[in-house]
């Protein structure tokens, strides 16, 4: 594929906190949190917070609202609970502060997926979507990816990457960002 990054244009960096969502991950041995830090970094997005947080709705929910709400973030990576068994919980946290759902990221990430690990990627619901602050005043970009590397990787490489670079043409998600609170 043709890079679509056009190069004339100012590469302007984002605030971007990483979550991993763990029962059992600790700094040490957190491989897909570390990896979307590098990733990010060396895109040249600045690491606004970085989190390790249990598989508790409650939990998971209050630190993305705090997120937004903090003026600090731009946009929010997740990594883990995103699959099918009981204590998978990401997505039931974190998708009803969606004020919007991008159903886009689901489809191409699935693509990109399939490509990579097959039909197993039916066992994963990755989702992104926007989380507007409380008072309304600003949002954030959240995408919940799962917890394998491979999967970092893919999602962030093949599908966030471009969409945060506001050099992407011939749109991007960066541009549209102070609108995304318009009424």
């Amino acid at each position: 594929m043709t890079s679509r990054i056009d190069e004339s244009r100012p590469f302007v960096p984002l605030r971007i906190a990483v979550m991993t969502v763990s029962d059992t991950r600790t700094a040490a041995d957190d491989r897909s949190g570390d990896l979307l830090v590098a990733r990010l970094t060396a895109a040249g997005h600045d690491l606004a917070d970085r989190r390790i947080v249990p598989d508790e709705q409650e939990l998971l929910s209050r630190q993305v609202q705090d997120w937004a709400d903090s003026g600090r973030v731009d946009a929010v990576l997740t990594t883990g609970g995103t699959g099918l068994t009981g204590r998978d919980v990401t997505v039931e946290a974190i998708s009803p502060l969606f004020s919007k759902t991008l159903e886009g990221f689901a489809v191409v990430f699935h693509m990109v997926s399939y490509d990579s690990v097959g039909l197993s990627t039916l066992q994963s619901r990755a989702c992104a979507g926007i989380v507007p602050a409380t008072d309304g005043s600003r949002a954030i970009f959240v995408f919940c990816l799962p917890g394998s590397t491979g999967a970092c990787k893919d999602g962030w490489d093949k599908v966030i990457a471009p969409q945060l670079d506001s050099r992407h043409r011939p749109c991007n998600l960066h541009e549209i960002m102070p609108r995304l609170t318009e009424r």
